[in-house]
């Protein structure tokens, strides 16, 4: 890719922090966003969400749901987090235990999405499964026509889990329904299904961003992120996942040769270029970023901040230089009273990053 100059660009920042100026030629990992965990996770049935909470009180942090995908970009987001579950047959999660302890309020998967073939979107097996993309297929489609509907978008960064194992022994999932077993031919199949979702001109690669340099790691580090009118109208997608299952990712593709997905690798390592640190408080996030690299961090968890109306894990992590924050209330809550939700100021959520802006 050949990294032309940035036109000017610039957003308000919030009262506790300071005001980004405008700025020209800044390459995507100078901004900071804000986004959506669980983006597609839908209310769990009230039936069901009350017996949760009677069996474990703890199940009150699933108190929380998102507008569809593309009303969260609509409205200005640039960050959302798809979970995907391998289903190579199909069927596998096609009836959730929670079903059947609990007489639900609405059909569930009446168009029998879920017993097709394919990777399938939704949090928690048996339980929190209601999705508003049931399919990664349906999910693609939904990203990619928002994108055409809106040509030259600041590029939205998605953060994915692939869950289950990817070792021999069976997760515990207390006679739950177990989860298709990971292999390096089921990561070989999610970046065939990103790439022809939404096409390789609207992808943001570990070989784009590496170019010329022996490693990745090499190219992060000394600057090769590519400046925002190249990444204007794509999307860039990270493994949330370590240990085993990012080692499968990475096998056979050094510095992530041919892969879709940047990687958790650890810094100083070839593949390394971006980390999900969830924590905002980390002293190792601004040296990081300072460093090249791009860093998630979460505003607020298990809906804690919003009950409390707390801010300030948020403002600790504007502060951090963290260029992705990811939050469940970018709007008020509907399940408890509290006027908590975060934006940057006007209610933007992109903006200069601080650790960065020109003083």
């Amino acid at each position: 890719m050949k990294f032309r100059a940035l036109a000017a660009f610039s957003f308000l920042l919030v009262a506790s922090c300071s005001t980004s100026h405008q700025n020209d030629n800044l390459p995507i990992n100078q901004y900071q966003v804000i986004g959506s965990h669980n983006s597609y996770k839908q209310a769990i049935e009230p039936a069901l969400m009350d017996s949760m909470i009677a069996r474990d009180p703890r199940a009150t942090g699933l108190q929380y749901a998102h507008v569809s995908l593309a009303d969260q970009l609509d409205l200005g987001l640039r960050n959302l987090e798809i979970d995907v579950y391998a289903d190579s047959l199909g069927g596998r999660y096609a009836h959730p235990e929670g079903l059947d302890w609990v007489k639900p309020e609405q059909p569930y998967d009446p168009d029998s999405l879920m017993m097709k073939p394919g990777f399938k979107v939704f949090h928690m097996i048996g339980v929190d499964f209601l999705s508003s993309c049931p399919t990664l297929k349906i999910a693609l489609v939904q990203l990619k026509a928002w994108s055409e509907a809106n040509p030259g978008h600041f590029p939205v960064f998605i953060t994915m889990e692939v869950k289950g194992s990817a070792d021999q022994m069976k997760d515990d999932h207390s006679k739950l329904t177990e989860p298709e077993r990971l292999t390096s031919a089921t990561f070989d199949r999610l970046d065939e299904a990103i790439r022809a979702g939404l096409g390789d001109d609207k992808l943001i690669t570990p070989d784009m961003v590496r170019a010329d340099y022996p490693t990745l790691n090499e190219a992060v580090t000394k600057g090769s992120w590519p400046k925002l009118e190249d990444a204007q109208g794509r999307f860039l997608f990270i493994l949330d996942d370590g240990g085993a299952k990012r080692d499968l990712y990475m096998h056979g593709h050094p510095s992530l040769i041919g892969r879709v997905l940047f990687a958790r690798a650890e810094p100083g390592t070839p593949e390394a270029a971006a980390l999900l640190l969830n924590d905002p408080e980390n002293p190792e996030i601004p040296k990081l970023v300072k460093q090249g690299y791009l860093i998630r961090t979460r505003a607020d968890a298990n809906t804690v901040e919003a009950r409390n109306n707390d801010y300030s894990r948020f403002e600790t992590a504007c502060a951090s230089g963290a260029q992705i924050i990811t939050t469940d209330y970018y709007q008020p809550s509907t399940f408890f009273d509290s006027p908590y939700h975060i934006a940057f100021a006007d209610s933007t959520y992109v903006r200069v990053n601080p650790l960065f802006e020109k003083r």
